[in-house]
């Protein structure tokens, strides 16, 4: 096997063994294992007082954006970035946990059994590859002998990382989940709860909607007081405050008339002879039919936007459309055969997009909101740039930490993950959306925590009033049931209280339509044709009865009895292995210290400005 063999054979390696490296660096390159590591010992946070450096994990997030960038077919977002930090953050923390955990119970995975896995073990992508199948089948020789190479040789301390890591988590998760048994009755219960179904008459008193907000006063007193004994329901994320100035890009008249004359000269370009397919494949923004020259293939009348539609089963066979205009742009149409109410044809769309002289004054005052105001710490820049390019000013609703930004119906892109990066006053650069060009500002931000009264009063007056609701939605409901108990159907008193009822199933424990607990227990406790009392629960008030019920096949449960335990108990090994370890990294006293770690555009500008200014720069 030649050197090209063995490079072209490495190629799958370098995306099987990304886990693996990753792991490879935090245990003997970061410093994490004990050893004295070779990175910055500026923190990035901690874990159980571990430090986790900042050097290590900047790496690692490098990395990690470098790879997300190979195979995304797109430039990466702030809000990707963001993404990414956090997830490779997850990954330190949960490694660093299971590492104390090995250590905490012993566990070690020995140089034989590392050796062993990754000469006879492969992973199941290396299997699949070509340059070590043999007439179809994986040929464990080639691979071998791959390993045995100087390519190969290469990959061993990543794969032995790989190895090492998963041998431990799986001696690990053994010890955790070795005590799981099931016995008969338990199995038995599982199988009842997906086997036995119920139908049932329900009637929710919601008290929300049941009770009219015209039936609930709340004074200013009251309202204070539930802000002082519920002081925990009014918890908030970190919140900003921004503004923002927003610069239009949307299409104009002009701009519609231009695309009308492009795709009137496509039209042309055909009509003098050009194939179809070829200009269909140049210039379609339909890039799935584009790929086959337009070709829509045979489509139902109806299938198709109103004026594609009309166009398709009304034009002549074997003619080029006029420009039909639809929501995505102009198309060129051309159908070839037609029966009943299916067609067969193939298009060209051309969208319609800022164009000409129109283009060249939006790239002017894009420069312009450039210049004057982005990426700025000054806070009146933004001011400034909205006087001078005849901008308004405006306020987004509040940004809780996590989520994105809203400018009335538009979610707009990275200005969520910006604003808590960016310090107060500070203003963003031009993020694009589609439909125009923004500058934020950061005009305040709220640490995590309760808000103080005045902020949230509308919130708390909304929540005291709803707990008032609640207690008259009771009262309801007891009058609701008073009314079956004397001799009304559930129908009938819900149809004199103006209250829902409703019948329901069959259902069983596991997939009922409302899924409540308490309602889900009254369903398959009570007698048939009993009334429930009222149910008072977290997320409404119910009455119930069951209508039918119909129970588990025993018998079919004890012909499959031995395959449900081996799949019952690899559930249940499954569920107490994954909670097992949300729960080690629930209980981990984790310290984050990343906000510094990413300056924004403006921050960085202004540090290296800094630096210039101290060695007598600019």
């Amino acid at each position: 096997m030649t050197m090209q063999v063995f490079r072209n054979s490495a190629k799958p390696l370098i995306y099987i063994v990304t886990a693996s490296f990753f792991l490879w660096l935090v245990f003997d390159l970061s410093g994490l294992s004990g050893g004295t590591g070779l990175l910055s010992q500026t923190s990035a946070g901690k874990v159980d007082g571990q430090t986790i450096e900042a050097r290590y994990y900047t790496t690692m997030v490098q990395q990690a954006v470098e790879q997300q960038q190979q195979a995304s077919s797109r430039p990466l977002t702030l809000d990707d970035l963001v993404q990414i930090r956090d997830q490779v953050w997850q990954q330190i923390v949960q490694a660093t946990v299971l590492q104390r955990e090995y250590k905490r119970r012993g566990i070690v995975a020995t140089p034989a059994e590392i050796a062993d896995a990754i000469q006879n073990f492969p992973p199941p992508q290396l299997q699949s590859a070509e340059q070590f199948q043999t007439d179809g089948q994986f040929d464990l020789v080639k691979y071998q002998r791959f390993l045995a190479s100087s390519i190969g040789q290469q990959y061993i301390p990543m794969l032995e990382a790989q190895y090492r890591d998963q041998i431990m988590q799986s001696k690990l998760l053994r010890v955790v989940t070795a005590d799981v048994y099931l016995s008969d009755p338990a199995l038995w219960q599982l199988y009842r709860d997906r086997g036995e179904t119920a139908r049932f008459a329900l009637t929710a008193i919601i008290p929300r909607r049941a009770i009219p907000d015209s039936a609930v006063k709340v004074t200013a007193d009251e309202v204070l007081a539930y802000y002082r004994a519920h002081p925990d329901d009014f918890k908030r994320p970190e919140t900003a405050y921004l503004s923002f100035v927003a610069l239009p890009r949307s299409p104009n008249a002009s701009d519609t008339a231009a695309t009308y004359d492009r795709v009137v000269a496509l039209r042309q370009e055909i009509l003098d002879g050009a194939p179809f397919a070829e200009v269909a494949t140049r210039e379609s923004s339909d890039s799935l039919s584009a790929s086959r020259g337009g070709d829509l293939g045979e489509f139902a009348r109806g299938s198709m936007v109103d004026a594609f539609d009309e166009a398709a089963f009304t034009l002549p066979l074997n003619t080029i459309s006029m420009p039909i205009l639809t929501q995505f742009g102009y198309h060129l149409i051309e159908i070839t055969s037609r029966k009943g109410d299916t067609a067969t044809g193939r298009h060209i769309l051309v969208p319609i997009e800022v164009t000409g002289a129109h283009r060249d004054l939006l790239d002017a005052q894009a420069d312009s909101l450039e210049e004057l105001g982005a990426s700025r710490l000054d806070p009146a820049a933004l001011d400034t740039v909205a006087r001078a390019l005849q901008l308004q000013t405006a306020r987004t609703n509040p940004v809780q930490k996590g989520t994105s930004v809203q400018v009335g119906l538009r979610v707009i892109p990275d200005a969520g993950a910006w604003a808590f990066q960016a310090k107060v006053g500070e203003i963003s650069q031009i993020i694009e959306a589609s439909d125009a060009y923004f500058l934020f500002r950061v005009d305040s931000l709220s640490p995590e925590g309760v808000p103080p009264f005045e902020s949230i009063q509308d919130a708390v007056t909304i929540a005291a009033s709803q707990e008032r609701k609640t207690a008259l939605g009771l009262a309801l409901a007891e009058d609701y049931r008073k009314r079956v108990a004397e001799g009304s159907t559930m129908e009938q008193a819900a149809a004199a209280l103006d209250l829902p009822y409703r019948e329901l199933g069959p259902v069983n424990r596991i997939e009922t339509p409302v899924p409540n607990p308490v309602l889900t227990g009254a369903i398959f406790s009570l007698p048939i044709g009993k009334v429930s009392d009222v149910l008072d629960t977290d997320d409404g008030i119910y009455v119930v009865k069951v209508l039918e019920r119909t129970p588990a096949d025993s018998a079919a449960f004890l012909t499959g009895l031995d395959q449900y335990r081996t799949e019952s108990i690899r559930r249940a090994r499954q569920d107490r292995a994954r909670n097992y370890l949300e729960a080690l990294q629930a209980q981990a006293k984790i310290v984050d210290r990343r906000a510094g770690l990413f300056p924004t555009s403006a921050q960085a500008e202004a540090a290296a400005n800094a630096g210039l200014l101290g060695q007598g720069g600019i």
